[in-house]
């Protein structure tokens, strides 16, 4: 969006005449020469009816800076927009004299590298604590930047003995995660001179630019900029043995949601980081519940837990830092706790209920205030035994990687109790000193064979070797999410042996034995999710999120897992890599051939289509310069224009291209400039999101379009492709494929430049006109839940994952099958053109997908994957797997002159599955190379 979103000064001026000001200060004034928020903002912040905008709260930062000796700002990058992120570290004069000092022994007790305990107590000894908290990650959840205002400020002016303890002990670094979506948030809200009238219900885009609330599911990736800069923070400068991460909303009928979670934990971290964890947990509760401050709730209060590693505060798990996700209700427009029975009996998870009533901003600022101290008194109250132990962590995943260990997980529990069934338990008979209460125990031996079985000893480590990968810079990324979150990587300078195998010098390597030894595991192994029910043989209890996701799968790596000790000359890759040059290979003048394996191809494809230079996929095998080149290489004519981008792509990009002396046999695909246009609706659908920052990577040119565009029709003259990712087709009654009917504002209540986006996807406007645009040549890609549109335009497939009721097809009952987010492992057939580049087995992220059915002899759909195995889950959790058998999971239709693609797995899944990519990248230039041939 061009300008700023919205009116930002103008609706603070309309406002400030309002006569809102509340009449006594939130934060007192002070003698400190510190301007306080009522001084320096049109409103106080956390005043009814007000929110400051990021503009505001930058300038606030930058005035109080230099106003107090307490604080120091630090720009720690640009958001996607372009703003300056910034953090503000708080600590005594004296501490900030020492900044560097401190944070070098952060460093050296979090990596634990080359200290014994008694170096690493005296280090503790000297340091100081370092804790993060940040606000504004959820930009609509806008208590937790307005509170960090206030917070700020009374921790640079007050004097009283808990803050002078906390100063003198700990190192606080405020940061701020998303301020595009501040901006965006506060303006919109601030537009309307009726105060009355104010919402951020309805804000047109997503609150991130690309992905809205996935900037929290972004951190093992750190594809955004935004998470990149924290993470550059949290793990690779500062190393905090606690992290903040603060949110909206609390459980209905109470105030907050605080730590202690729910089970299950992921069985990678150290069992130190949970115990403290729900220590520091405890600590906030307390000090709400001594305050007078009721309504906290935990654990089974809401159904957040620590399973996923995408998150800012569950990233931290697997760094042994304390992550702290808090949920509090609250806004600017005063809210009601509402009354709800079960919320009024004291329990442990709720141990001071809150009585219903009204609810304003300030009060939450308050709860917040008295959440922050508690954490900070913590740290203070604790500094050398957190600086320790965030070192004991370390030195523990340091020490299990040099040499053999198992992580138990529940199919190696689900193995013990088999094989105990063929061995006879301890009873009175047996063993004269037996006690009844031990009556589930079985013989200890099978602790030895069964959960510590050789073989399934985890990894000493994980070596990459160069020439093992389909697509080099794809692994080159792989490599990068892990430096950016603070693994060592290694690359061997000469050739080593490991696992009995020797590895050339250029191979890299990730060893286990270090400080992040959970996080190396959580991205190379499987996920192994318990299978959780509600009750025995009751319905599945939902994860917070999804249960299998490690990117060595996600990503097609080629690796080995090395299980016994190993060495050799490695150097640690200092900083983030870049894909190894490529080159132009040969000295043929007919043309060039290019692997269609490499994602970055299809950045160097369009780059020669842009200039218009002619471009082809191959159909048949081939090979070239001693190489072979499966169905879809990439045929370029020579000619001066193409030599040139050959030339330079091929070096940026890391993929080779092959000069030959005559152009390969056989029938060629020539592939002509696109015109795609994605699939997206007022607010914003965050897979769209996630697909256009994709084609923006990629370079493919593309447009946003709206459902009223599409109703309109006419849609061959302006787009070859219409994209529909999940999410973007709203469910029908009882369907069996999943989504969310939008909740959109009344025309008249937004400004003009945005009613254009509103409407969706109906089944009596817009599928006539996308079946007349694929019968006239277009082609539809239906991602997800967005494939309820191929029945209804007349495509020979059907959900094969229903059962009927009342004579209509309905989701299969939870209890028969769920899959809530799990890598999928699924056949393929590569010498379709949908399928170009994709191995014949590829793993999948499926998340309550649907899988199909083709009507039987039908001659206009193509089966392009599906699932042969009665067991294909690879990480994660599945119950009913095997109904995925025999089923379709992607299929080529032909409607008309123009093409259907129905892709059941979320393929393009938080930009995460690389491996998967090319399904939609293939769909955008084959469709309509194939209508063109027509």
């Amino acid at each position: 969006m061009k300008r700023e979103m919205l009116l930002g000064a103008a609706a603070i001026a309309l406002f400030g005449g309002a006569q809102a000001v509340a009449q006594t200060s939130i934060s007192p004034p002070n003698n400190a020469g510190v301007t306080s928020p009522r001084e320096a903002f049109p409103v106080e912040p956390g005043s009814d009816y007000y929110l400051a905008n990021y503009s505001a709260y930058e300038a606030y930062l930058k005035k109080i800076a230099t106003q107090s000796d307490r604080m120091k700002l630090v720009d720690i990058g640009k958001s996607a927009e372009g703003r300056t992120q910034w953090m503000a570290i708080v600590s005594s004069p004296e501490n900030l004299a020492k900044m560097d000092q401190y944070r070098g022994i952060a460093q050296r007790l979090a990596k634990a590298e080359g200290l014994t305990d008694e170096q690493a107590h005296q280090l503790a000894n000297e340091g100081k604590a370092v804790v993060w908290i940040d606000a504004g990650l959820h930009a609509t959840e806008v208590i937790t930047a307005q509170s960090q205002i206030h917070v700020l400020y009374r921790m640079l002016t007050y004097n009283d003995a808990e803050t002078k303890r906390i100063l003198d002990n700990v190192i606080i670094l405020f940061g701020h995660d998303n301020p595009d979506g501040m901006q965006l948030v506060a303006d919109w809200y601030m537009q309307k001179a009726d105060e009355k009238k104010r919402e951020y219900n309805y804000i047109p885009r997503l609150y991130q630019k690309y992905i809205g609330h996935d900037n929290n599911r972004d951190s093992f990736m750190a594809q955004m900029p935004e998470t990149e800069n924290v993470n550059r923070q949290l793990f690779r400068v500062w190393y905090p043995q606690i992290i903040f991460n603060q949110h909206q909303t609390g459980p209905a009928g109470m105030v907050v949601f605080v730590p202690p979670f729910r089970d299950p934990f992921n069985y990678n971290y150290d069992p130190l980081l949970v115990t403290e964890l729900d220590e520091v947990g405890a600590t906030i509760h307390s000090r709400l519940i001594g305050e007078g401050k009721p309504g906290s709730g935990m654990r089974s209060a809401a159904n957040y837990s620590t399973w996923h590693n995408g998150m800012e505060r569950s990233i931290s798990y697997f760094h042994n830092s304390i992550g702290l996700l808090t949920e509090i209700i609250g806004g600017p427009t005063p809210q009601k706790i509402p009354l709800i029975p079960d919320t009024q009996l004291p329990k442990g998870d709720e141990p001071m209920p809150v009585a219903p009533g009204a609810w304003h901003q300030s009060q939450s600022l308050e709860y917040q205030w008295s959440m922050d101290r508690a954490v900070l008194d913590y740290a203070a109250r604790n500094r050398e035994r957190l600086l320790f132990n965030i070192y004991r962590m370390g030195a523990n995943g340091i020490a299990r990687g040099n040499r053999d260990s198992w992580t138990i997980e529940p199919n190696d529990i689900d193995a013990l109790k088999e094989a105990a069934k063929a061995r006879q338990a301890p009873s009175a008979a047996s063993e004269p000193s037996y006690d009844p209460r031990q009556r589930n125990a079985v013989d200890p031996a099978l602790y030895e064979t069964v959960l510590h079985d050789p073989a399934k000893r985890d990894p000493r480590g994980y070596v990459i070797p160069l020439d093992a990968q389909r697509d080099l810079p794809t692994t080159i990324t792989f490599l990068n999410t892990l430096i950016k979150t603070g693994v060592d990587v290694l690359r061997a300078t000469q050739p080593f042996t490991a696992g009995g195998k020797t590895y050339p010098a250029g191979s890299f390597v990730v060893k286990t034995a270090q400080a992040y030894r959970p996080h190396v595991l959580d991205m190379f192994e499987p996920q192994n999710h318990p299978n959780n029910l509600e009750y025995p043989g009751g319905p599945p209890k939902a994860p917070y999120d999804i249960t299998g996701y490690n990117l060595s799968y996600q990503m097609g790596i080629g690796y080995d897992r090395i299980l016994e000790g190993f060495d050799g000359q490695f150097e640690k890759v200092p900083d983030l890599l870049t894909a190894p040059a490529g080159h132009v290979i040969g000295t043929g003048k007919a043309g060039w051939l290019l692997r269609h394996e490499a994602n970055n191809n299809f950045i160097l494809t369009n780059r020669l289509l842009k200039a218009g230079v002619k471009v082809a996929w191959l159909k048949e095998p081939t090979s070239a310069e001693g190489k072979q080149f499966g169905a879809g290489a990439v045929w370029v004519p020579a000619s001066a224009a193409a030599q040139k981008i050959i030339a330079t792509s091929t070096q940026q990009l890391g993929v080779d291209a092959y000069a030959v002396a005559a152009r390969p046999s056989g029938a060629a695909m020539p592939l002509k400039p696109v015109r795609v246009g994605l699939v997206d609706q007022y607010g914003g659908v965050i897979p769209s999101g996630w697909i256009r920052w994709l084609l923006e990577q990629y370079e493919f040119p593309f447009k946003v379009v709206y459902p009223q565009e599409l109703d309109a029709g006419k849609l061959n003259a302006k787009y070859d492709v219409l994209v529909f990712a999940d999410e973007t087709v709203p469910p029908s009654n009882d369907s069996p494929y999943r989504g969310r009917t939008p909740n959109q504002p009344k025309p008249e209540d937004i400004p003009a430049e945005f009613r254009s986006w509103l409407g969706v996807i109906s089944d009596a406007r817009t599928v006539p006109q996308l079946s007349a645009f694929a019968k006239a040549g277009g082609t539809i890609v239906t991602i997800g839940s967005a494939n309820r549109l191929g029945p209804l335009l007349g495509a020979p497939v059907q959900p094969a994952l229903v059962r009927m009721v009342n004579g209509k097809p309905a989701p299969l009952d939870t209890k028969e099958f769920y899959i809530p987010g799990a890598l999928i492992r699924a056949d393929v057939d590569p010498n379709q053109p949908l399928a170009y580049g994709v191995p014949d087995k590829v793993d999948m992220f499926f998340d309550h997908s649907q899988s199909f059915n083709i009507a039987a002899g039908s001659p206009t759909a193509k089966r392009v994957s599906w699932y042969s195995d009665a067991k294909p889950l690879r990480s994660g959790w599945a119950m009913g797997q095997e109904k995925l058998q025999g089923t379709t999971a992607i299929v080529d239709v032909d409607l008309g002159k123009g093409k259907l693609f129905v892709v059941g797995p979320e393929v393009t899944q938080r930009a995460q599955p690389y491996v998967t990519f090319k399904f939609l990248f293939n769909g955008l230039l084959y469709g309509p190379a194939e209508a063109a041939a027509r």
